[in-house]
């Protein structure tokens, strides 16, 4: 059976900045969950980092693969250079995706950690920018493929086409995001 690396705040867990959680209620991830499939990580709060915690973004719109190159920096919305926790936050989810051989991964997108098609501009101003963060940067470096929570069908369909996963749960879904 094939573990999916998770992001913990779709599983309902309060680790986001804001103290909240980005709950997604779909039949396919409680599907998985039920599995024993998923493997959550909140890679800021692996890292260190306080629940809550001041908003983060990559400068200037950089993506996550500038972050892990030097070229790019992660500051808080004070100024603040958070980047050494958001790499090592990177890595840490890079190590449980390893011991649990996950090769897929369901990410929140917009996080400067694990967004996977979006990110914030950098300027705090809400401003998304088509990127990557950092986790899902240095996953996809390593073959693991990463998928945003608003494409959970595509990564059934994955599953589905190497045989990790039963056939009908490709099928379309019913999915909720909550705040």
């Amino acid at each position: 059976m094939q573990k999916i690396l998770v992001s913990a705040c779709l599983l309902g867990r309060p680790v986001r900045y804001d103290g909240g959680s980005k709950r997604l209620d779909d039949t396919l991830l409680d599907a998985w969950k039920a599995e024993g499939r998923l493997v959550p990580v909140c890679p800021e709060v692996m890292a260190g980092l306080p629940t809550p915690r001041p908003p983060a973004e990559i400068e200037a719109g950089a993506g996550g693969a500038a972050v892990l190159d030097g070229r790019a920096r992660i500051r808080d919305d004070a100024g603040g250079d958070v980047t050494a926790a958001f790499r090592a936050g990177a890595e840490a989810a890079l190590a449980a995706a390893r011991d649990a051989g996950c090769r897929y991964a369901l990410l929140t997108d917009g996080s400067p950690s694990c967004g996977a098609t979006f990110i914030y501009g950098g300027a705090f101003d809400g401003r998304r920018v088509g990127g990557q963060g950092v986790v899902t940067a240095l996953l996809e470096t390593q073959g693991i493929r990463v998928f945003a929570e608003h494409q959970i069908a595509d990564l059934a369909h994955a599953l589905a086409e190497d045989g990790s996963a039963p056939t009908e749960q490709a099928r379309p879904n019913r999915t909720t995001l909550r705040p």
